[in-house]
């Protein structure tokens, strides 16, 4: 069964966004395996002294969903950062949340009500005909952006407290 949307989502522009992040390859049973990711990132921003320019997310690069999934842990920067730093920057890369039109829905609930509310928002966008910015590849669906941002504080919250996290899909130009 597919979740209603509790208020409907919203087509905006988005300015490119200057982030960082790591990337893994899980599947919905190891995603845990990109969350514990994020202190990761978090700590290294902060060795560098620098302070994150929103809220942390994770960008689903491509999507196969029963099978593999392309994931970063990531967070907006306030400007480009360099990262070429070698050993020091480990695994964390640096790149953009690009620039564009985006279907946003913020959701306040548990993660494991996250698969219908996206489901929600697709079914949604298809009813108005929204083009999602997607290129099939042999791995998956490649998305041009495909975001969860986790505007809850993480850590903060008491175990099987409900999350608030914004769903943000970019659209085809």
């Amino acid at each position: 069964m597919t979740a209603s949307l509790t208020t409907q989502p919203v087509v905006e522009h988005r300015a490119e966004q200057p982030c960082v992040g790591i990337t893994e390859v899980v599947t919905l049973e190891t995603f845990d395996i990109v969350e514990r990711r994020l202190p990761e990132v978090l700590t290294w921003l902060a060795a560098q002294g620098l302070e994150p320019a929103g809220p942390p997310y994770f960008r689903y690069h491509v999507i196969d969903m029963f099978r593999r999934l392309e994931v970063e842990a990531g967070v907006p920067v306030a400007t480009a950062v360099d990262v070429a730093g070698g050993e020091a920057a480990g695994e964390v890369r640096a790149g953009v949340l690009p620039a564009g039109r985006y279907v946003a829905y913020t959701h306040t609930g548990a993660p494991d009500t996250h698969i219908d509310v996206i489901t929600a928002i697709l079914e949604w966008a298809a009813g108005r005909e929204l083009v999602w910015d997607t290129t099939p590849t042999p791995e998956g669906d490649a998305w041009g952006c495909r975001l969860a941002s986790v505007l809850s504080e993480p850590g903060t919250q008491p175990p099987g407290a409900e999350l608030v996290t914004e769903f943000a899909f970019r659209l085809a130009d």
